[in-house]
């Protein structure tokens, strides 16, 4: 059979994931892997049609489709996922519609399954028979146990194709908000005398909702937000993937483009962060994209640390839970406050004026008290593996990443608690004699639990 391979890394052939690629065509040679470097090529996709046609044509031919990518910031590439919209943009869903789809993803399991989840959702938004993915560690392949392990994985997906086997559908199709918003003039109310607040936006277009929506937040402060549009936010390309960054913060891009000195002196400085944006297909712009993955020249160290980070979005973000975990994980990352997240998915203009007041009130409000919520397991998790990371397989790389954790204890491993580990020790002890084992989960286990917190209360 066919396989259509298209390859969403912007190094092409030297991708960590293309070398997974090759393994299948190795260990399967009865089929044949057509192989398009759609994010490498993206330029030239967008340029000539009749480059569009080929790749167009070769999954239109084709008994099955690999998507397969390294992930970038929970996500795909930026040009992989301005790919996906040239596909509706173009009208080519037709091409894809029907064709058995699996997915391959490389990483250091960094919210794969939100890209996971953003593709499948993809696949059965174009009508595909998506079967199932593969999220492999960037080195798996180079052990045993999990080269078999892929090796099963393409059988599976090869016998599905072979038999038209039905597959399992896990997103339904969005239902899109009408409401037009109109707002009321807003009144300069919310008090932000010596917070910087910036927004960043895809558009200031106020034909649009997310155009009148970013004006009316920003005419909400008594001190006017800064506006920046990223259409002229000065990135000439995206993220290369080349991680020269990692030493010491400087992308092989600073000398071209001005994205490295806008960021540093306009969002780091910011107190409040807005950003704002429209939902295209099961994201936001490949605008957004880009300027996200352009971000990582501070590689995995959080860059807005202490800040209010919160959301304008325009489009049916109820019905996009994965967006909605994605928004809040960023915010939690940076080890900010998320302030939250205003839609226009709402029955009046008026009710939505009133969101977007409540909101910047909220905003101004945790800025004054320096607020941060408690981080949740999208925070948490996250951190905890940069850590692990940091300070083992990617320390050599990654020096900056070094150097600001240890600067900043972000190297918190539980084993440097020594009198938990003495008292864990003198547990295991005890809890070998079966008198003590016995009162101590009957009688001391529940009534300890709460003895400390008992006492906080009693205080109070």
């Amino acid at each position: 059979m066919k396989i259509s391979v298209l390859n969403g890394s912007p190094k092409g052939e030297q991708s960590v994931t293309m070398q997974y690629v090759f393994f299948l065509q190795k260990k399967f040679p009865q089929h044949t892997f057509s192989i398009q470097h759609v994010a490498q090529r993206l330029g030239k996709l967008e340029r000539d049609q009749a480059a569009w046609q080929t790749v167009c044509d070769d999954v239109a031919a084709a008994d099955g489709v690999l998507w397969a990518f390294p992930l970038y910031y929970m996500l795909v590439h930026a040009e992989y996922k301005r790919f996906i919209e040239l596909i509706w943009e173009r009208q080519a869903q037709k091409a894809f519609s029907g064709k058995y789809a699996a997915a391959l993803s490389t990483s250091i399991h960094f919210y794969d399954h939100t890209a996971h989840n953003y593709i499948q959702a993809i696949c059965e938004d174009l009508g595909m028979q998506y079967v199932n993915y593969y999220s492999a560690d960037m080195h798996d392949l180079a052990k045993a146990k999990e080269r078999q392990t892929f090796l099963r994985f393409a059988e599976h997906w090869f016998d599905a194709i072979a038999q038209a086997k039905p597959t399992l559908k896990a997103f339904a199709p969005i239902q899109a908000n009408a409401m037009t918003y109109t707002p009321a003039p807003a009144s300069p109310a919310v008090k932000n005398a010596g917070h910087k607040v910036v927004i960043v936006t895809e558009t200031t277009d106020t034909q649009t909702n997310l155009g009148r929506m970013v004006a009316q937040l920003r005419q909400t402060f008594a001190q006017p937000a800064e506006v920046f549009d990223l259409a002229q936010v000065d990135m000439k390309g995206g993220c290369l993937g080349c991680i020269r960054c990692a030493y010491d913060n400087v992308c092989v891009w600073d000398a071209k483009d001005g994205y490295h000195e806008w960021f540093d002196a306009h969002l780091k400085t910011a107190d409040i962060l807005i950003f704002a944006g429209a939902i295209r297909d099961r994201y936001l712009s490949a605008r957004w994209k880009m300027f996200l993955d352009r971000s990582f020249f501070n590689n995995h160290a959080p860059a807005l640390m202490g800040k209010q980070i919160g959301y304008l979005v325009s489009g049916a973000l109820s019905q996009q839970h994965n967006l909605r975990e994605m928004l809040q994980a960023y915010a939690e990352l940076q080890r900010s406050n998320f302030a939250g997240i205003v839609t226009d998915e709402v029955s009046s203009s008026a009710e939505l004026d009133a969101q977007i007041q409540a909101f910047a009130e909220h905003a101004a409000r945790c800025a004054d008290q320096q607020h941060i919520q408690p981080t949740t397991f999208l925070g948490i998790g996250g951190q905890v593996l940069f850590r692990d990371a940091i300070w083992s397989d990617m320390r050599f790389v990654f020096q900056a990443d070094h150097r600001f954790y240890k600067a900043n204890g972000f190297y918190n491993f539980p084993q440097k608690k020594y009198h938990i580990r003495l008292l864990n020790l003198l547990g295991a002890v005890l809890m070998k004699i079966p008198a003590f084992r016995k009162r101590f989960y009957s009688k001391e286990m529940i009534p300890g639990m709460i003895r400390g917190l008992q006492k906080v209360v009693a205080e109070a």
